[in-house]
């Protein structure tokens, strides 16, 4: 029984995934060939992705390779309803609503671990981790799974050092094709899709710190920078920060930073970014949000502790008016701007995401008895299909090595 609410909505929905759908053709080819071989027949799957219209079109494309699939969203502000109600008119398993409480937001991870998948999607790692911690009778029955974020990767990463991962997973963030793309240029855009839409401010002529100098934030600084923005970007990383200086930017520490700036992001996928010393040091107006995946960047607890008054000062932002007589804002209550306050990633960018994530589990589902890893990074066959099949969709050819080529790089044709 799905768990959604506002299911009358489920035309608005279609209507959504419609549309992304026609601008996916990499995902289109793939809900074609999976139609046909039924990849994942007999299984179930549970699946924890941002949950709009492109995260629908991926469960629609699982679903025609034969799974039964079990779907919840990974932020309690990033479900969009009409999306889940068209889903569940489609007849899959949805336990997801727009706001839900912490309380709501576990029970819904909880249903699609109750449901006995035999597969995970995952993004941040919640799935997984539930599933070891309380559910250790089920850890037999998962043949495996795919991550699609960094700071899911961490979280696989740890558990792996200690022991602790039973089952293999495949590191769909570190294929090229998704994280230099879906990273860099849907992150770029989708953070300054859900900033500029939320305040209706003017970018150019603004300081912005970009905290973090990853392939997120220098999607994100590179935005920012076209905007006309100033760009001051803060690091921890020494080999980061001299990239971002010769790629153009400004390199300081947070308390200085937070003394210019007027919009800040962050994405480092680390806690505690900006806290109360860099609060107490900005000035009145400054724009604070978070794209990495939790909402412990920004220090909202400190926040809201230091805070004498805060407000909803327009739809989805939060001022906070600090002992100094400050008001600083936050949107989206620190959680994922690009999604909490946007939709996401565009569904160009997606569409290679997605398709990375399909062909990954395809290929472990066919591979399981050859894995010996518990973290398996993605093949790079899979990681050049889906290079090959976004080229043929813009109609782009590229060279091919000749033999020649092939003996002069490699000894061998």
């Amino acid at each position: 029984m799905s768990e959604i609410r506002y299911p009358e909505l489920w035309e608005s929905g279609e209507q959504k995934i419609a549309w992304v759908k026609g601008n996916m053709p990499l995902l289109r080819s793939i809900e074609e060939e999976f139609s046909r071989t039924k990849p994942f027949a007999g299984k179930r799957i549970a699946l924890s992705i941002h949950l709009e219209a492109k995260t629908a079109y991926l469960c629609r494309v699982m679903a025609a390779g034969g799974a039964e699939m079990y779907i919840t969203g990974s932020n309690p502000l990033s479900t969009q309803d009409d999306v889940a109600a068209a889903l569940v008119h489609g007849g899959l398993n949805v336990y997801a609503w727009h706001g839900t409480t912490p309380e709501e937001y576990e029970a819904h991870t909880r249903k699609v671990i109750e449901a006995k998948p035999h597969f995970i999607i995952d993004d941040g790692g919640d799935l997984v981790t539930l599933i070891h911690e309380q559910y250790p009778q089920l850890l037999p029955n998962v043949i495996g799974g795919c991550e699609e974020t960094t700071t899911g990767i961490l979280r696989l990463k740890a558990m792996n050092a200690a022991g602790a991962l039973k089952f293999p997973m495949m590191l769909v963030n570190d294929a090229d094709c998704k994280h230099l793309f879906d990273n860099r240029y849907g992150t770029g855009q989708s953070v300054w899709d859900g900033i500029n839409r939320t305040t209706n401010l003017i970018v150019a002529g603004k300081t912005v710190v970009v905290a973090g100098y990853g392939w997120c934030g220098k999607g994100t600084a590179m935005r920012a920078k076209g905007l006309g923005a100033k760009v001051v970007v803060t690091e921890v990383d020494p080999i980061k920060a001299i990239e971002a200086v010769m790629d153009g930017f400004t390199v300081m520490k947070m308390e200085d930073a937070a003394k210019i700036g007027d919009f800040f992001v962050t994405v480092t996928g680390c806690s505690h970014v900006i806290t109360e010393k860099s609060f107490l040091n900005m000035h009145e107006g400054a724009i604070l949000c978070n794209a990495g995946h939790f909402d412990v960047e920004v220090d909202m607890a400190g926040l809201r502790a230091l805070a004498v008054k805060s407000f909803p000062a327009r739809n989805n932002i939060t001022g906070y008016t600090l002992p100094n007589g400050v008001t600083v804002y936050v949107i989206a209550e620190g959680r994922l701007v690009n999604l909490a306050a946007g939709d996401g990633h565009p569904a160009e960018i997606m569409d290679m995401s997605f398709a990375i994530q399909a062909l990954s589990a395809e290929w472990l589902m066919k591979h399981r008895s050859e894995v010996g890893s518990m973290l398996n990074n993605v093949p790079r066959a899979v990681d050049e299909a889906v290079a090959r099949r976004k080229l043929a969709s813009m109609d782009i050819t590229i060279d091919e090595l000749t033999q020649e080529q092939r003996i002069y790089l490699y000894g061998e044709a």
